[in-house]
C-alpha cells in the first residue's frame, strides 16, 4: 500500500510540474525591420532573451541598464546569438530620477525612432531606498518606468503605431495599494507585490490616456523564471531557490515569449490595457481592474516624480 501511495504521489507531482512548466511560444512571424525597440534591464534574464528574439526579427534594439560592463557583455552575446550588429546599450539607473531624465534626453537626441518600449527591469523583494527616497521596489519597478515612459511618450506617438510592454507578476493579487503609504517598505514580499500591482494600474491608465493616439499598452506576467534575482540573498537561500527554480520555474527564453507576443502580435493589439499570460489575455482580480484607482495612482505618480 505504501508503494502504491508513493507511486500515486510521484505521478501527481510529475503532472503538476509538467503543468507549471508548460508555456506557450510566440508563433507570430511578424518582422520588425526599420523598427527601434528599447528594453530596460535588457542585459540579463527575460530582457536579454527578448532582445535576441526581436533583433532576429530585424529590429534595432537598445538595452538600457545601470551596469555598463554587464551591458557591454550582453551586447556581445546578443550580437553573437542573433548574427546581427543591430543592438546597442545605454546607461540608465531607474533608482535615480535624474538618471532617467538624462537618459531620455540623450535617447531622444540620438534616436529618431521608438516603436516598442519594454519596461522589463525590476527590483526583487528587497528592503532598500532609491536615491530619491522611495522604497526600492516601488521606486524602480513603478516610478522609474513611469517617468521613463512619460518622457518618451511623444516619440512613441510620433512613431505610431507603437507599443509599451510592462512586466508585472501574478503575485500582484496578494496586496492592494495604500495611498496613505505608497512608499511602503516593511515586508519584502508585500513591497514587491504592491509594485507589481502598480505596474498593472500603470499599464491600464496608459492605455486609457493614449487611446486613439496610436500607442497601445500591455501588462505581462512572464511566468516564474529561472533568473539571477537571488543574488541579493544569502548563500543558503540561493542554493535552496536554485533547486526550487529548476523544479518549478521556466527558462528565461520561455518567459520572454509573452513579452515578444505583446510586442509584435496583431491579435494582442486588440487588447490594449490588457493583462497577458502565456501569449494570451488573462483575467485580473476585480480590484486590479479599478479604473478609478489606476487614475489616482497615475496622478499621485506625476506628483512624486515632478512630472510637469
Amino acid at each position: 500500500m505504501y508503494v502504491l501511495y508513493t507511486i500515486i504521489a510521484s505521478l501527481v507531482c510529475f503532472l503538476v510540474l509538467k503543468w507549471m512548466k508548460k508555456r506557450r511560444y510566440c508563433t507570430d512571424s511578424k518582422r520588425l525591420d526599420g523598427k527601434t525597440v528599447l528594453i530596460t534591464g535588457g542585459n540579463s534574464g527575460i530582457g536579454k532573451e527578448a532582445a535576441v528574439a526581436l533583433v532576429n526579427r530585424g529590429a534595432r534594439v537598445i538595452i538600457a541598464c545601470r551596469d555598463v560592463e554587464k551591458a557591454e557583455k550582453a551586447v556581445r552575446e546578443i550580437k553573437f546569438r542573433s548574427h546581427s550588429l543591430n543592438v546597442a546599450h545605454m546607461e540608465l539607473d531607474l533608482a535615480n530620477l535624474r538618471s532617467v531624465r538624462d537618459f531620455c534626453k540623450k535617447f531622444l537626441q540620438a534616436e529618431k525612432r521608438l516603436d516598442i518600449l519594454i519596461n522589463n527591469a525590476g527590483m526583487p523583494s528587497v528592503l532598500d531606498w532609491t536615491d530619491d527616497g522611495f522604497s526600492m521596489c516601488f521606486g524602480v519597478n513603478h516610478l522609474g518606468h513611469f517617468l521613463l515612459t512619460n518622457l518618451l511618450l511623444p516619440r512613441l506617438k510620433e512613431c505610431a503605431p507603437s507599443r509599451v510592454v510592462t512586466l508585472t507578476c501574478s503575485i500582484y493579487k496578494y496586496q492592494k495599494l495604500d495611498f496613505q503609504d505608497l512608499n511602503y517598505n516593511l515586508l519584502p514580499f508585500f513591497t514587491y507585490s504592491r509594485s507589481k500591482l502598480a505596474n498593472i494600474y500603470f499599464s491600464q491608465e496608459l492605455a486609457h490616456i493614449t487611446e486613439g493616439k496610436g500607442v497601445t499598452s500591455y501588462a505581462v506576467h512572464p511566468g516564474f523564471v529561472q533568473s539571477g534575482w537571488t543574488c541579493h540573498y544569502s548563500f543558503l537561500f540561493r542554493m535552496l531557490m536554485e533547486v526550487v527554480m529548476r523544479m518549478f520555474f521556466v527558462s528565461c527564453e520561455v518567459g520572454a515569449q509573452t513579452v515578444v507576443y505583446c510586442a509584435v502580435s496583431e491579435e494582442a493589439a486588440k487588447h490594449s490595457g490588457g493583462y497577458f499570460v502565456d501569449c494570451k489575455p488573462a483575467n485580473l482580480r476585480p480590484f486590479a481592474r479599478d479604473a478609478g484607482v489606476s487614475k489616482k495612482l497615475w496622478e499621485a505618480s506625476e506628483r512624486l516624480v515632478n512630472l510637469s
